[in-house]
């Protein structure tokens, strides 16, 4: 019972964390970037809004955004976030299905224990996978920004990444640990084993025995 909790809390946890991650991945605000200082730019209407597809002009009357169209003009952060965060994206999905399909709740014919607990750390497998490049991309962005305009202050789309990233990072961890096979359990099996391989040994036991009594 406390395994189930465990793997539905990291479930929950992971599936709010893969879409925390897409949302970073489809929005624009993730820094906000600004060559004065943040009073200074705002009267100037220069703050800057950098993204994973375009950068955005912000002022008070306006909120214009150019798409990064020219892939290999690309700064080398901006092409490997894209890249990491659309894996994670995508990844994600597979990842809750095999735990969601491995619940004890949810039965797919009469499949083994074990069976279910293999699809159960592969999916927390792939879901720490999927914070990882979380992680890279989240962290190495700001980064690059600061080095190329000079970095201001965070955006919402790069504090989603972040909550995504801690989410399936902790649901990941959750999932893959309460699904491990126990040993107690291996040893109850073959405790069942040869107590029913027992009953057939003393049948051609007892047999000799009787007619050695006859004799």
């Amino acid at each position: 019972m406390a395994n189930t909790c465990v793997q539905f809390t990291g479930f929950v946890m992971s599936f709010l964390g893969w879409i925390g991650l897409i949302i970073a991945t489809a929005t624009n605000e993730w820094v906000v970037t600004c060559k004065y200082n943040m009073n200074t730019c705002k009267k100037m209407d220069e703050l800057e809004a950098k993204g994973l597809w375009a950068d955005c002009v912000i002022s008070t009357a306006l909120y214009h955004c150019i798409t990064l169209t020219q892939i290999l003009e690309l700064p080398a952060y901006i092409q490997t976030s894209r890249a990491l965060m659309v894996t994670a994206s995508i990844l994600g999905l597979p990842a809750v299905a095999l735990v969601l399909m491995s619940m004890s709740c949810i039965n797919l014919g009469s499949e083994p224990e074990s069976a279910k607990n293999k699809r159960s750390v592969l999916g927390g497998t792939i879901i720490l996978l999927t914070a990882f490049c979380g992680v890279v991309s989240t962290v190495w962005f700001p980064i690059g920004a600061h080095h190329e305009k000079g970095l201001m202050s965070f955006g919402f789309s790069l504090y989603s990444g972040w909550v995504g990233t801690a989410l399936c990072l902790l649901g990941g961890c959750m999932i893959t640990c309460c699904s491990v096979d126990s040993p107690a359990t291996y040893t109850d099996n073959n405790r069942f084993y040869y107590s029913k391989q027992g009953p057939t040994h003393s049948g051609p036991a007892s047999t000799n025995h009787a007619k050695s009594a006859h004799v």
